[in-house]
């Protein structure tokens, strides 16, 4: 998955892939120190025992995505990337309504933005599924 917070993107997860996919979000382990060598960890076992993934993170950057495809790679399976391609007033607005925890700090949002690069074929994903708000 890539996208701003408040993108839709675990909203979209939820409906067309949680019934068929391992899903996994370092928002999982809100506490948990070096989330990210956590979260490869996991998609590496879930990916091993033979179990489709879905990275529900913003993923804003080809370095972000960059592990996941490579791990795709070794399990000998194609990655393939979601980009959820959302107006930044609809993620704002989004992102205002929700409380507590989920509720990221607008400066967050914007410094996502200022790093997000949509997701290409060049970077390793064998498809790239864009999908507009």
């Amino acid at each position: 998955m890539v996208g701003l917070q408040g993108s839709g993107k675990s909203t979209w997860v939820a409906e067309h892939l949680a019934g068929t996919h391992v899903v996994v979000s370092k928002d999982q382990w809100p506490n948990a120190r070096r989330r990210e060598a956590r979260q490869r960890r996991v998609v590496a076992e879930a990916l091993a025992e033979g179990a489709s993934v879905v990275v529900d993170n913003t993923n804003p950057s080809p370095a972000d995505r960059a592990p996941f495809v490579e791990l795709a790679r070794a399990a000998g399976v194609p990655a393939r990337a979601v980009h959820l391609d959302v107006p930044l007033g609809t993620c704002l607005a989004r992102n205002d309504a929700r409380t507590g925890r989920a509720r990221v700090p607008p400066v967050g949002v914007f410094s996502t933005r200022a790093r997000l690069t949509p997701p290409s074929t060049a970077e390793g994903f064998a498809e790239v599924l864009v999908v507009r708000d």
